[in-house]
């Protein structure tokens, strides 16, 4: 197979020689042998860039776009109209080309940026300190899960998860805690069980089952919960102060904070969640923009970083880097996170994108939200042969027993044009009739007839 490479025979030795290595193929003996390729790749032949160009077009053309589908779609990203002075502004080069503020006199607008970001997820959390941002919400909420643990005095017990968080979220939680015993952001720590909370019947976390748990440490919360329901936070959170736990309360469907009592009223220890549905486009599923925020007595324990204002020599309004626990700032035994790609252009779209809508604005759209899912969630009522799985208080979501195979149902409703939903079954087998319905202000009424319609005839027919 021929191949360009940049090196001659004489430039290969030379370098190989410099290392101490007899031949290229020392540089990937760490690799087992049953896992390379015993033989060359099966590439066709090369083509003209005339024709290269084509065959990607013609690839590019049996994707959809969004906005020629109906789409109920949520589970995590939901489909919110994205004002065009979001994409207009994100795109001036000041901004898309900025990378990590490391000299504030070069950088004030990111720095503000970033500023006001902090300050808008502060007073919708009613936590007292955000940070700068994360990556994505499953990310905040295994920070979240490992800042408890350096929070708190003497760490022992179980890491509490309600079985209405993401599953996605569960995973990187897993992931971020499978091996943490002895080590942890500078941390000696015990080994930390990772114990599931149910759910009741109703969609809502089982009070009762967590009564009975003595060996808590943390409990982990969705607010609304993966399958659309609203969770009685007051209780939940008067059973963790009494149980002397710490709360952490994860917001994936971050609209809901504009008309839903806010977590730091009622006692939350940490907020973490996802912000896509502040001006950012639901894309391919990404990219996505995590928000953290805490009580201010654990400002030095967070991760990532925190912008603070100030002044300069003359008195002027300034913006810095007050806190920096990432590991390229200070060592790295010392780091809280490894967390370290600048995530400020994701916090920028929020941040225009709120400044857009206003308070009343925001509160007006989370009603339409909130207005276009009761219609939904009363439709479905009405149907023969639709159900809800759930009767607990909603946002904007919800979980719908469609009659027949969920996931068949949305194939066959995808080639109308119509994204049904999210089936359940590949996390919840027990689900497989089940859908995840999201209504926003994007779905009218007449699609939303469209959609129930759709389903009942579907599950008419599957009888």
């Amino acid at each position: 197979m021929a191949f360009y490479s940049p090196h001659t025979d004489d430039e290969i030795r030379e370098m190989l020689s410099e290392i101490g290595a007899k031949s290229i193929e020392d540089l990937f003996r760490q690799i087992p042998e049953s896992l390379r390729l015993k033989k060359e790749l099966n590439l066709p032949r090369g083509i003209p860039e005339p024709k290269v160009e084509q065959a990607l077009k013609n690839l590019a053309q049996k994707n959809q776009a969004g906005s020629g589908i109906i789409c109920f779609a949520g589970g995590g990203v939901y489909q919110h109209y994205v004002p065009k002075a979001v994409d207009y502004l994100l795109s001036r080069s000041e901004f898309s080309t900025a990378y990590t503020p490391y000299q504030p006199e070069a950088s004030q607008g990111t720095l503000q940026a970033i500023f006001e970001f902090q300050t808008m997820i502060s007073e919708l959390t009613g936590m007292e300190v955000a940070n700068a941002s994360m990556y994505d919400g499953g990310e905040a909420a295994a920070e979240a899960v490992l800042m408890s643990l350096r929070a708190g005095k003497n760490p022992k017990g179980s890491i509490l998860i309600s079985q209405g968080l993401h599953p996605h979220y569960c995973r990187v939680i897993e992931t971020y805690t499978r091996h943490l015993e002895g080590v942890g952001a500078g941390l000696a720590l015990p080994k930390f069980e990772r114990k599931q909370v149910p759910l009741t019947s109703n969609g809502q976390l089982d009070l009762d089952a967590l009564k009975k748990i003595d060996d808590g440490y943390c409990l982990v919360v969705q607010h609304p919960n993966y399958f659309g329901c609203l969770e009685d936070m007051e209780a939940i959170a008067g059973l963790v102060k009494e149980k002397g736990w710490i709360l952490i309360v994860v917001v994936v469907e971050a609209l809901s904070l504009a008309i839903l009592e806010p977590p730091g009223s009622f006692g939350a220890g940490i907020v973490a969640g996802e912000g896509q549905s502040f001006g950012i486009h639901s894309g391919f599923g990404g990219p996505l923009l995590g928000f953290f925020a805490a009580k201010m007595d654990w400002v030095r324990r967070m991760p990532g970083r925190l912008v603070g204002e100030t002044k300069d020599a003359e008195g002027r309004r300034g913006f810095v880097l007050t806190l920096a626990t990432r590991e390229q700032h200070i060592r790295r035994a010392k780091a809280t996170s490894n967390i370290c790609t600048n995530h400020s252009l994701m916090a920028l779209s929020a941040v225009i994108y709120l400044s857009l809508l206003g308070k009343q604005g925001l509160v007006r759209l989370a009603k339409t939200n909130l207005e276009r899912a009761n219609y939904l969630r009363e439709k479905i009522s009405r149907s023969k042969n639709l159900k809800l799985r759930f009767r607990a208080p909603i946002f904007n979501e919800m979980t719908v027993q469609v009659g027949t195979d969920a996931e068949a149902a949305v194939k066959e409703l995808a080639k109308e044009k119509i994204l049904a939903g999210v089936p359940l079954k590949h996390h919840f087998p027990q689900m497989a009739d089940s859908l995840l319905i999201a209504a926003t202000e994007m779905n009218e009424k007449e699609q939303i007839d469209l959609l129930v319609d759709k389903l009942d005839k579907m599950a008419e027919k599957s009888r």
